[in-house]
């Protein structure tokens, strides 16, 4: 069987490792637009504290928490090292207990539940939180619980696509195209080759949409810009810190290897594909975040980040055949929560596309569904 995955985002690169432990001949195709939005994303994996509490997204976001440390080990395994995931615990700051205290009850409703992956939690007191994270404002209580990890997309993108090759896959790059047959997708076209293919997987994010059109096939999928700040500061062990959770605002911030510490980040629809970092939005960042973080005010700011969040009209992910089309599998739309939910899609995606049933009932998310 051989299977064309259009996209090698942290997704798309997961359909294509996976496809070749299933045997699968695999060419993945990418056009390496500015703006991917796994390279821009900062990596917080907490989805008992995310903003959509859908029950068909929390039950794909537990599932997809649960195969990162696995899908982690086979990466190890198979000689990619440098894949930086890890389980720094999480903050959420507020002002007073009585501020957070929903979000303790939201927490413990988890773990009555039986979700030993939030792990454990506490209240902190006014000031406590600064000596976890020492840059936060000493006037600040919080909730700290130990199951949020941190991520590099990046790192965990690289990790699968070098995985991928060394199994077989084929990387071209290029602009690519679907090629119809009556009803069924036979293949792409990139730079003037045509590959036939048993089965396509759209996995381009933000620009899904656009690959189908040429089929006039609508998905309701949008690119959400989003502006990141990166700091450098003159720690270095900034990888230890603990993740601020965004639950009483959208704002994030948590800290990588090589002194640096990620701030973050706007959500700006209807922003089409521009790609220009603006002054409104890093202001916006920085206000937010040097507001709970005074203590950063002296950080260098290092660079600005630019990703496109591939947002679906009921912000969930747009994931599964189309009725209409046979041979395609689309897997995009996982918005603010692509390094979440993206290495577990792609798992299903791959399933999917050989004829498994998948891991997870994702019927909910079929791409034509209505919105």
């Amino acid at each position: 069987m051989r299977v064309v995955v259009v996209g090698a985002g942290i997704a798309g690169a997961s359909a294509a490792f996976h496809l070749t432990e299933l045997g699968v001949e695999v060419f993945l195709i990418d056009n390496n637009a500015p703006g991917r939005a796994t390279l821009a994303g900062a990596g917080i994996v907490c989805p008992w504290l995310s903003h959509t509490q859908d029950p068909r997204y929390e039950t794909l976001a537990l599932a997809a928490v649960r195969y990162y440390p696995k899908l982690a080990k086979e990466l190890a395994a198979s000689g990619e090292n440098d894949v930086d995931y890890d389980l720094v615990g999480g903050l959420v700051v507020g002002h007073s207990a009585k501020e957070l205290d929903p979000v303790v009850r939201r927490l413990q409703k988890y773990l009555q539940l039986g979700i030993e992956e939030v792990g454990k939690v506490r209240l902190l007191r006014v000031g406590e939180p600064r000596e976890l994270f020492p840059y936060l404002d000493p006037e600040l209580a919080g909730v700290y619980l130990t199951g949020a990890a941190r991520v590099s997309g990046e790192s965990f993108r690289i990790g699968l696509l070098n995985a991928a090759r060394k199994a077989g896959a084929r990387q071209l790059s290029g602009t690519a195209a679907l090629r119809q047959s009556g009803n069924a997708v036979i293949g792409v076209e990139v730079a003037e080759e045509f590959i036939a293919a048993d089965a396509v997987i759209v996995a381009a994010g933000a620009w899904s949409a656009e690959l189908l059109r040429a089929l006039n096939l609508q998905l309701a999928v949008e690119p959400q810009r989003g502006q990141i700040v990166h700091l450098k500061v003159a720690e270095a062990n900034t990888e230890a810190l603990p993740v601020i959770v965004p639950v009483l605002s959208d704002y994030y911030m948590l800290g990588f290897r090589n002194s640096r510490i990620l701030m973050g980040a706007t959500r700006e629809s209807g922003s089409g594909f521009d790609f220009r970092p603006t002054a409104g939005g890093v202001a916006k960042v920085l206000e937010e975040g040097l507001q709970i973080a005074p203590g950063l005010k002296s950080a260098t700011l290092e660079e600005v980040r630019v990703g496109f969040r591939p947002m679906s009209g009921d912000g969930l992910p747009l994931f599964g055949s189309l009725a209409s089309t046979a041979g395609l599998v689309v897997a995009t739309g996982l918005g603010r929560y692509g390094l979440t939910l993206g290495p577990y899609v792609g798992l299903l995606a791959a399933q999917l596309v050989v004829g498994q049933t998948p891991s997870s009932d994702c019927s909910c998310f079929r791409p034509d569904r209505q919105i």
